[in-house]
């Protein structure tokens, strides 16, 4: 069944996507295809009658989609939804009932609903540029660390947007400092690490960089600590559009949000942007949850429709959460559990619902763009099992693509480092009143 799920997700060959690549998996026709062979004729009852229902199917689809594109651009191209209605078994469209809006990309809503300049072509194009870089890289193995899908991201955002600066806050053995070099050969790194890199040479292999200003080890010092007005003056950097901030350290989203805008930076990157109910801190993603559905948008009874799929996508998802994980005390759902999570889960502290809301909305305020990477390609690709489709943004690379998969050289790859994603984000943000 598994099979029928993920090939169930697959869409319409781009027009940058030529030669033949049918589907490893596909084994079920199209909704499309069927009302074809109704239109064709037929002669039973029973026929007509599937006719009848498929019709209505289709009724619907171009009813939703009509009303549902008023609220909810696409992230790129249009693109059909008749696939949103092929799963039979309810496992890969059922995240509406999962507390998703159907526009899923557009989780957290900008100030005036732009988004970024990158198509999926200049994805696309950046996968294959990337591929043999990555390849390259010191660090094989970076276990706890970044993967090849967050990787590429940080990669691709940072040589579209060619900052004059770039800050690091969490580097852990240096795979995202080698990274960020990789994007941008020659441009002054900032990186605040508690422990320094070099420390994990002793150990294998780590990367230091030679153009990089470290506040690691005994000079370490936290993001919302450093004064950030000194320090752009003694690096000359006097438009703070030019500078993009990664942060990979498990920190509070919402305070390091708070500390970037009070310092002036617009560009941020979000390595971790967990999912609700899942996770270390309190994340983007966590604090858009459903912000603008009255009561919240999750149901807590556990004998209900959404309880019920989320025990289905559990035996499929290692990253699917449960009611159990989802719910806390009083059905509480918000952060982790109604718990507003800091400093690797060090720091809890327990929320309503009013101040989440609240957390929403300031946000929402001050977000100029926000824009979720895609996993580079669907599960049947990459053989991951750790996070659960329904809750991600289409990958690059759909179900059934093989041959664009191989295309790009992802084939080579190891299949391990396809199960680091966690909804990396990139933001540009101002002033409230901006």
């Amino acid at each position: 069944m598994l099979e029928r799920v993920l090939s169930a997700r697959r869409s319409p060959r781009g027009p940058e996507e030529d030669g033949d690549d049918e589907s490893k998996t596909r084994k079920h026709a199209s909704l499309a295809a069927r009302a074809a062979k109704c239109a064709a004729g037929g002669g039973t009852a029973a026929f007509l009658t599937q006719c009848l229902a498929i019709s209505l199917l289709l009724l619907l689809g171009s009813l939703f989609y009509r009303f549902g594109s008023l609220a909810c651009e696409p992230q790129y191209e249009s693109r059909p939804r008749l696939a949103l209605f092929e799963d039979t078994d309810g496992q890969a469209s059922d995240f509406g009932s999962l507390g998703v809006p159907w526009c899923k990309h557009l989780l957290c809503r900008s100030k005036q609903g732009k988004t970024v300049e990158w198509t999926r072509k200049d994805l696309l194009r950046g996968l294959e540029e990337f591929v043999p870089i990555y390849e390259a890289r010191p660090i094989k193995n970076n276990k706890f660390g970044m993967g090849f899908d967050h990787s590429f991201g940080l990669w691709f955002t940072t040589r579209w947007l060619k900052p004059e600066l770039m800050i690091e806050s969490g580097a852990f053995k240096g795979h995202s400092t080698w990274v960020l070099r990789q994007a941008i050969p020659d441009t002054r790194i900032i990186s605040l690490t508690p422990r320094h890199p070099e420390k994990y040479l002793n150990k294998g292999p780590a990367y230091v960089d030679g153009n990089c200003t470290y506040f690691a080890g005994k000079d370490f010092i936290d993001f919302g600590s450093v004064d950030w007005r000194a320090i752009m003056q003694k690096h000359g950097v006097s438009d703070l559009s030019r500078v993009l901030v990664f942060f990979d350290d498990h920190q509070n989203e919402l305070k390091r949000l708070k500390q970037a805008l009070k310092a002036g930076f617009q560009h941020l990157v979000f390595e971790d942007n967990y999912d609700t109910g899942t996770g270390d801190h309190y994340s983007l993603r966590q604090i858009c949850d459903q912000f603008y559905i009255r009561g919240g948008g999750h149901s807590c009874f556990t004998d209900s429709d959404e309880a019920r799929i989320r025990m289905t996508r559990k035996k499929f998802w290692e990253k699917a959460v449960d009611m159990e994980e989802l719910c806390g005390e009083g059905e509480t759902w918000w952060g982790v559990r109604g718990e507003m999570r800091d400093d690797f889960n060090h720091s809890n502290k327990a929320i309503s619902y009013s101040e989440h809301f609240q957390n929403s909305r300031f946000v929402e305020s001050v977000l100029d763009v926000y824009w979720e990477l895609p996993p580079t390609a669907g599960p049947s690709l990459t053989h991951q099992t750790r996070y659960d489709p329904a809750r991600t943004p289409d990958p690059i690379v759909e179900d059934g693509r093989y041959d664009l998969f191989q295309r790009l050289g992802l084939s080579r790859l190891e299949t391990s480092v396809f199960n680091g994603y966690t909804q990396m984000v990139y933001l540009k943000i101002s002033g409230p009143n901006s």
